[in-house]
């Protein structure tokens, strides 16, 4: 039997020594570069320096996107270029191209985003002195004014409420231009000025309570523009706005302040009651609707009326008079609460 011809295997000699040098070397990656070529054109490193320079601008920049959009949108633009004239590489311009396109579609939109939001020049003094302070976007103001509300115009001597007439449920309204003035029983108690609200007490004592009416009546002492909002839409809007829902509450209260002021003060006058805006509240007093409750609760007095409007506003008094105030107009502790 012939063992070697049957072996499939070969047997190499333990002192064989392979020749080196005579062997072939076999690359083991036949796409490695032997040669490199000539550097790229220069629009090439444009549109790379393009997209190094948007991904390093720090985010704490406030157009950082803009830029970031911007910058990738011009690097795919020349790299486009590059492709087309000096690669022609007709995948590299295609994906390009989509990239162009998703880029500047964002840029775009982020663009149309920060446009200047215009607002209405009857609007502009009201924005600038009560919401743009406490930092509300112009857009949303834009959505506050811009739904379920409308300018309205009452000529001098035209009213605004009627005592024991007009209900408190149909609208909250803020006066932009002109004067009003507020009096219980031919009375005068104060003035209401530009960018004030006209019904804050009401709105806010009658959130608890509906079906009530005015206990004093307003009336146009200029010819007046006022705007107004139909109450029960604006809560729904409110509701789901919670930052403006906390800006209203925070309005209304300092209405109410100023309105406090204007009681103790009636001569107070539109400049003055601008200072009164930077002044501590005087919630810790007394609530405008107790005040105004004084009189009702006093209204078979004419002593106590005169009392009242000679500005005997004491702090001393007016808590011994409070438990009374509470009771005129069924003001809860909890709306006195509220108003402070």
């Amino acid at each position: 039997m012939n063992t070697t011809a049957m072996s499939p295997l070969t047997v190499t000699p333990l002192g064989f020594i392979p020749d080196l040098k005579n062997a072939t070397l076999v690359p083991f990656n036949e796409t490695a570069c032997e040669n490199w070529k000539e550097i790229h054109h220069l629009v090439f490193h444009v549109a790379n320096i393009c997209f190094a320079v948007g991904l390093v601008i720090p985010t704490t920049l406030n157009l950082h996107m803009i830029f970031l959009r911007g910058l990738l949108t011009i690097g795919c633009a020349l790299f486009i270029i590059w492709a087309t004239l000096y690669r022609c590489a007709l995948d590299i311009m295609i994906w390009n191209s989509v990239f162009l396109v998703v880029n500047l579609l964002h840029f775009i939109y982020l663009l149309y985003k920060r446009r200047p939001i215009k607002i209405e020049k009857e609007l502009s003094s009201l924005y600038r002195r009560m919401f743009e302070p406490l930092h509300v976007p112009p857009e949303l103001f834009q959505r506050l004014t811009g739904q379920f509300c409308n300018i309205q115009t009452l000529k001098t001597g035209q009213a605004y409420a009627a005592e024991d007439k007009t209900s408190v449920d149909d609208r909250l309204s803020i006066l932009l231009k002109g004067k009003m003035k507020v009096s219980y029983r031919g009375h005068f108690l104060h003035n209401i000025y530009p960018c004030a609200f006209i019904d804050s007490p009401e709105f806010r004592s009658t959130q608890m309570n509906r079906g009530e009416k005015f206990q004093v009546t307003i009336i146009a002492d200029d010819n007046c523009k006022f705007l107004c909002w139909s109450r029960e839409r604006l809560t729904y809007f409110l509701e789901s706005e919670p930052f403006l829902y906390e800006i209203f509450k925070y309005l209304i209260g300092k209405d109410i302040t100023n309105k406090l002021y204007s009681l103790n003060d009636p001569t107070l006058n539109d400049k003055a009651s601008k200072k009164i805006d930077r002044q501590p509240s005087l919630c810790s007093q007394l609530s405008v609707m107790q005040m105004r409750n004084s009189i009702a609760s006093t209204s078979d007095s004419e002593d106590g009326l005169q009392m009242f409007l000679r500005g005997t506003s004491s702090a001393s008094s007016l808590r011994n008079n409070q438990q009374e105030f509470y009771n005129a107009y069924g003001v809860s502790r909890l709306q006195h609460d509220v108003f402070c």
